[in-house]
């Protein structure tokens, strides 16, 4: 995982209509933050948005696979993150939209329905 300071500065720039958000490293990239929870990483000068069930065509039919990575038990696969189609550099508004996305999958994830109480007879 690498990442180049010019590319995390230029992702921070696109994505600041969203409010505040914190890029973190991590290994050799980084992580993206809203409200303390990660919705995207960077990785080798590309952006991964938290993907899940609801979204993943989205990516699939842009050409966007998840983030692939290597480790020492060969290449590793982080499922609920796809790349982020380099065409939306060019289209700040979608590339916005993309992200709040992300951002809902992530709020759909860390949101646990409430138990129902059971009445006892």
């Amino acid at each position: 995982m690498t990442l180049s300071h010019s590319f995390k500065s230029f992702i921070a720039e696109q994505l600041a209509p969203l409010g505040p958000i914190e890029i973190k490293r991590m290994f050799g990239g980084a992580s993206i933050y809203a409200s303390g929870k990660i919705f995207a990483l960077l990785d080798d000068d590309a952006i991964y948005f938290k993907a899940d069930d609801s979204t993943k065509a989205k990516f699939e039919n842009e050409g966007m696979g998840p983030l692939v990575y290597p480790s020492k038990n060969g290449p590793m696969t982080m499922a609920n993150y796809s790349r982020c189609p380099d065409r939306l550099f060019d289209e700040p508004d979608e590339l916005l939209a993309w992200a709040r996305e992300a951002m809902n999958v992530t709020e759909r994830k860390t949101t646990k329905p409430k138990s129902k109480a059971v009445k006892s007879a």
